[in-house]
C-alpha cells in the first residue's frame, strides 16, 4: 500500500514470524498502540509495525477506547489476518473521559523484555527499528531507552517540517538528564526496558505523562539517539490531543506535571529531585503570571506595609513606648 508517499508491501504472519528464534511463546518486544477515532490513520500506524524486521518474536497491544467510528472496525480486520501478533484491547466505553489513561491501562499487560510505543496517528517507516534498537539495549545494559528522530506532517499527508527534534537532543543522554527532564525522547520513537513493577499513582494525575515516565526511567539507565534509523513519521491533525493544545494548555499541562513530579519524589524521599521539581514548577507558574498582575500584587503588599508600619507607630505611641 502506498501511505504518505511510501510504498509498503505486507508480509503474511507467517512470512514476518519465520525469522524469529528464542523463545517463541515469550515476545521480546511489546509494541502499544493508543487508538481513538484514528480511522484515517489506524491502517498507517498498524503497517508501519507490521513491517518490521526481526529476528525476535514481538506482539502488538492495541488499545481502542471505545472509538465512534470505524477505527475498532479496522483493528479487527487486521486481527483476523494477525492473530498471533496482535493482541486488541477494545473498550466499550471511553477511558481517558474518566480519567483513565490508557497506556497505563496497557503497560502492565506488556509481557516483553522491551517495550516500543506508537501512538494510532503516527507511524514508522524503517523495518530495521526495532531490531537496531533492541540490538543496541542488548549490548549495553547501561542505557535505559533509545530513540530516533521523526518528521511532520498534517492531516493530509503534507510535509510541515523535516525534523519534530531540535539538534540539541539529537544525541545520548546521561541518567541524570532524565531524571531532571533535560532530555527530549520522541515518543513514538521509544524502545525501553520493561521496568516498572510498582504503581505510581501521581503518573495518573497528570495529562501528558511522558516527561514524567522518562525521568522514571533515568533511576536504570541512559538514553541512546540513532541516527542510523530512518525518521519516523509524527502527524498532527484536529483530533490530536497533544498537538493541537494550545501554547496556554501546553504550558498549564507542564505545570501540572512538574508539581505532580515534585510530589512523586518528595514522597519517595527524594529530596534533591523533589526540590528541582519544585523550583521548575515556581518558575514556572511565576513565568505565567501576567505582569501587571505581579505589579498590582507588590503595590498591595507594599502598601499594606506602610499601613502596619504606622500602626505599629501609632500603637507605640499610645502606649508611651515612643514619643
Amino acid at each position: 500500500m502506498n501511505r504518505g508517499g511510501f510504498v509498503r508491501v505486507l508480509r503474511t504472519e507467517q512470512e514476518i514470524m519465520q525469522n524469529w528464534t528464542g523463545d517463541l511463546t515469550k515476545p521480546a518486544v511489546s509494541i502499544t498502540c493508543i487508538a481513538y477515532n484514528h480511522e484515517p490513520f489506524i491502517e498507517d500506524a498498524l503497517e508501519g509495525i507490521l513491517i518490521q524486521e526481526t529476528d525476535f518474536p514481538f506482539e502488538i497491544l492495541i488499545h481502542d477506547d471505545a472509538s465512534t467510528d470505524r477505527t475498532a472496525d479496522i483493528i479487527r480486520e487486521y486481527e483476523e489476518k494477525y492473530p498471533n501478533l496482535i493482541k486488541p484491547i477494545y473498550q466499550t466505553e471511553n477511558q481517558f473521559s474518566q480519567g483513565r489513561k490508557p497506556s497505563m491501562i496497557v503497560f502492565p499487560l506488556c509481557q516483553g523484555k522491551y517495550i516500543a510505543y506508537c501512538e494510532a496517528d503516527d507511524y514508522w517507516i524503517d523495518p530495521k527499528k526495532l531490531q537496531i534498537q533492541v540490538d543496541f539495549l542488548e549490548a549495553n545494559p547501561d542505557y535505559v531507552i533509545s530513540g530516533h528522530d521523526a518528521f511532520i506532517i498534517d492531516e493530509n499527508g503534507n510535509y510541515v517540517k523535516d525534523s519534530k527534534l531540535p539538534d540539541g537532543h539529537k544525541r545520548d543522554f546521561s541518567a541524570e538528564d532524565l531524571i531532571l527532564g533535560n532530555a527530549w525522547v520522541l515518543t513514538m520513537s521509544w524502545v525501553l526496558r520493561n521496568v516498572f513493577h510498582d504503581h505510581v499513582p501521581e503518573r495518573g494525575m497528570v495529562t501528558n505523562g511522558d516527561n514524567f515516565l522518562v525521568s522514571l526511567l533515568g533511576h536504570y539507565g541512559k538514553s541512546k539517539y540513532h541516527s542510523d534509523i530512518k525518521p519516523s513519521c509524527y502527524r498532527i491533525h484536529q483530533g490530536g490531543i497533544w498537538s493541537m493544545l494550545s501554547q496556554v494548555e501546553k504550558r498549564d499541562s507542564q505545570i501540572n506535571t512538574w508539581f505532580w513530579m515534585y510530589r512523586y519524589y518528595l514522597r519517595v524521599g527524594e529530596k534533591k529531585y523533589s526540590d528541582h521539581y519544585w523550583r521548575r514548577y515556581q518558575c514556572r507558574v511565576i513565568s505565567a503570571t501576567a505582569t501587571r498582575l505581579i505589579f498590582k500584587e507588590l503595590v498591595i503588599q507594599t502598601l499594606f506595609l506602610r499601613n502596619l508600619k504606622s500602626i505599629l507607630r501609632a500603637i507605640l505611641v499610645r502606649t508611651g513606648l515612643k514619643r
